[in-house]
């Protein structure tokens, strides 16, 4: 079946894909008819699952009824013993642990918005997050509790202590103590364009901005899922082996819960599908692939650079991966050599990209399957409820197949950015969202990614800004010039790299720079390479350092 007959089908009129029109901040956009009005309907339905296995961590293994029956004595002590409101913001700072999940469905269920942050984050970096949302609750796990130790009196936010058995400071409580058995989730009437989420994504300059999102965002991105799988279906159904059961939908959770990728399609898709889902306490490709035979996972969604990592171990070729249907993600481009491993390495599991955003609510354009193989540089194509354009730099639109910036419009697209209302005016523009990124579409509507607009190296799936960087190195005295930017690597996509110019007389290793770094931002954002020079680094006419003309040297010393 085409993709335009296969699309046709599933959304046709009286379906839960049919695409209707309905009026979002003034905006006429395309929706789902079958979309939930909130998230509390979501759950609802998953409920109806009762005691069907849901989650998998380390030797714990919690049902449906586990998950939302913890969620209802937190959102009843939010509600009556922390005094959140509609409205309020609720942080969750842990890795990824089952009370992540039924946390955040305690907060979305009453209504609070759930502000998760960044489990990589050094000090600073949660202050922020927890001072810029104006979180009134924390939810934080002894890791990230730890590294707030010596700052507790700069946050205003009440701190419920997770998975530490450690004395707690003074005003910190557990979780354990708070939650009264047989507790319920408080009754409370929340409108689809209630605000749901707030997920901080880098900016191009100085702190991370936090996208906003509604229930009908979230709700609306999960439904496109679901359609685009509806679709992948028609066209490239399961093939039935006579006398073997068909194995049950089950995702193992390779990315953090913080990131979009890890919290809308594979977390809240899960309880969309009826999916188990399987937790990893951290990404390791070894335990990755005993997971996947062990608990017979038929989904792997995440960076290419994990993808890499499952081909590239040791133990590979003796496990058992046969159970897997889909292999990939997103978060970065797969290169095509990549794509074409997957197919052939994987028994059954044919490789799957999606390209989305933060701001899209991780939905966009997705290629997979045989689509993919014969299409390996493109990002694949979306559902109609996704619009999309190439403009010029003035916002004009361009003819089909020319390069330009890609706009997407849809339900699924953030409101805006936290209390940043020029941000969002830049971004968002009559409802339709400045992706930042270079590309075009031909005349079978896949789409193409050639070259981003904004300054930023995209390593192993994490966007790393080089203003940000670039401002925590000006900070160590030593410094007197500092570029950031990407170098090609193999294994992670790109690789943060810096070019260090030092203040006359002083003197700079590559160990301290790190050293200094570490202690202020996320190590993921630690530049590995680093070029320490005394001369000025070369600028062009108008002062603009030269950041390709440096990256293009080092290229050609290595």
């Amino acid at each position: 079946m085409s993709f335009p007959d296969a699309v046709a089908a599933v959304c046709a009129p009286g379906t839960m894909f049919e695409i209707q029109e309905t009026e979002i901040r003034g905006v006429t956009t395309k929706v789902f008819a079958g979309t939930p009005p909130s998230i509390r309907d979501l759950f609802a339905l998953a409920a109806m699952r009762g005691d069907a296995e849901f989650l998998v961590y380390e030797d714990e293994r919690w049902s449906v009824a586990d998950v939302l029956s913890q969620a209802g004595q937190i959102g009843s002590m939010l509600v009556e013993e922390m005094g959140v409101k509609k409205g309020d913001r609720v942080a969750l700072a842990m890795r990824n642990y089952p009370e992540w999940i039924s946390s955040f469905a305690a907060i979305t269920s009453i209504g609070a918005v759930a502000v998760p942050l960044n489990a990589w984050w050094q000090t600073d970096e949660l202050l922020y997050g927890l001072d810029d949302s104006g979180a009134s609750v924390c939810l934080i796990d002894g890791e990230r509790l730890d590294r707030l130790a010596d700052s507790l009196d700069a946050i205003t936010a009440r701190l419920i202590a997770v998975r530490t058995e450690s004395d707690l400071p003074d005003g910190v409580i557990h979780l354990s103590e708070l939650l009264t058995d047989g507790a319920t989730m408080p009754e409370v009437e929340i409108e689809p364009d209630d605000d749901i989420t707030i997920l901080y994504t880098s900016g191009t300059t100085g702190r991370p901005k936090g996208a906003v999102s509604t229930h009908r965002a979230v709700l609306s991105a999960l439904i496109s899922f679901a359609g685009r799988a509806a679709v992948a279906g028609l066209r490239e159904p399961d093939v039935a082996v006579e006398g073997e059961e068909p194995t049950p939908p089950a995702f193992i959770l390779a990315v953090p819960l913080f990131h979009v990728t890890g919290l809308v399609p594979v977390m809240l898709g899960s309880f969309v599908s009826g999916a188990r889902l399987v937790i990893m306490y951290r990404w390791d490709p070894e335990r990755a692939l005993e997971l996947i035979e062990r608990e017979r996972i038929t989904n792997f969604v995440g960076v290419p650079t994990q993808s890499h990592d499952l081909l590239e171990s040791p133990s590979f070729e003796s496990r058992d991966t046969s159970t897997l249907k889909s292999v990939g993600g997103g978060g970065a481009p797969m290169p095509p050599e990549l794509v074409q491993r997957i197919e052939d390495n994987f028994a059954n599991g044919r490789p799957g990209l999606g390209y989305g955003m933060t701001e899209t609510n991780a939905y966009g354009p997705q290629n997979a399957g045989t689509d993919f193989v014969t299409h390996p540089t493109s990002t694949g194509r979306a559902l109609p409820s996704m619009e999309l354009r190439v403009t010029d730099p003035e916002g004009n639109v361009l003819p089909q197949g020319e390069l330009g910036e890609i706009w997407f419009k849809g339900p699924n697209l953030i409101s805006g950015y936290w209390n940043r209302p020029e941000a969002t005016a830049e971004t968002i523009v009559d409802g339709w969202l400045r992706s930042g990124d270079i590309g075009r579409v031909d005349d079978e509507g896949f789409v193409y990614v050639v070259d981003r607009a904004k300054d930023m190296v995209l390593r192993a799936g994490e966007n790393v800004y080089c203003a940000e960087v670039e401002a925590a190195i000006y900070e160590h005295p030593a410094v007197y010039e500092a570029a950031v930017f990407g170098l090609p690597h193999e294994r992670l996509g790109e690789e943060v790299a810096s070019c260090i110019m030092v203040k006359p007389d002083a003197t700079l290793t590559e160990g301290e720079i790190t050293a200094f770094l570490k202690e202020r931002i996320a190590s993921f954002k630690v530049p590995s390479a680093v070029t320490i020079v005394e001369e000025s680094l070369p600028r062009n006419a108008s002062g603009k350092i030269l950041k390709r003309q440096i990256r293009d040297e080092l290229l050609a010393e290595a």
